[in-house]
């Protein structure tokens, strides 16, 4: 565990966006890309203003509602499907509408929606998953923005079962890109030292088949 806060430390204190992951993919990390102010008119917006539901999932053979919530926004009414469960896009406010735009010239990447996951405290988390649905395509980036709680995000090899971990801070953002999805799993574990709230924002680029 030592080792590990270590490695969470050294990731955290560079100052040039850094690759995570040490082979198969492509994790970097850009540290805080809102300052503090901006960072909590963000946080205080999102938590107000977005209309949150209980996320749902089917999961051998059961109907199952998250106590974590979604919000899933974009470019024109998009169907995301995950977990069994399909869920159609809203239309972007101006606010995350502008979090998209620094994000992609941040970047260079190019998103056209954006699914939102509230985390009221430690207690709620996500386990070991990756993002591989069709309507992201293949090998397709996804950029993770944070604010809120500092909450550890853990990803684990597929094969190998290796494990790296990120302290995602206030108004960071961690970009996943390449054989990421393919090659790695990663999790929000939950944690009882943690009682505010996270908000995450997973900017991806869906696809028309």
């Amino acid at each position: 565990m030592e080792k590990q806060n270590q490695l969470d430390l050294e990731i955290n204190q560079k100052d040039t966006p850094s690759n995570v992951l040490p082979y198969d993919g492509e994790a970097i990390y850009y540290g805080t890309i809102f300052d503090v102010r901006d960072a909590n008119a963000h946080l205080d917006y999102l938590l107000k203003h977005i209309e949150w539901k209980h996320d749902e999932a089917c999961m051998f053979g059961r109907h199952i509602i998250t106590a974590r919530k979604v919000a899933w926004f974009g470019d024109r009414n998009f169907d995301y499907t995950y977990s069994g469960r399909t869920r159609t896009a809203l239309k972007w406010t101006s606010n995350l509408l502008a979090m998209k735009d620094l994000v992609q010239k941040r970047t260079s990447g190019r998103y056209n929606s954006c699914l939102l996951n509230l985390y009221a405290d430690g207690d709620q988390g996500m386990g070991w998953h990756h993002d591989d649905e069709n309507g992201l395509g293949t090998n397709s980036d996804i950029a993770s923005v944070s604010f809120g709680a500092v909450r550890r995000f853990d990803f684990r090899h597929k094969q190998n079962r290796e494990k790296v971990s990120v302290v995602l801070e206030h108004g960071s953002l961690l970009v996943m890109r390449g054989t990421t999805q393919a090659c790695w799993q990663h999790q929000i574990p939950k944690t009882k030292e943690i009682s505010k709230p996270r908000v995450n924002l997973t900017f991806r680029l869906m696809v028309d088949h």
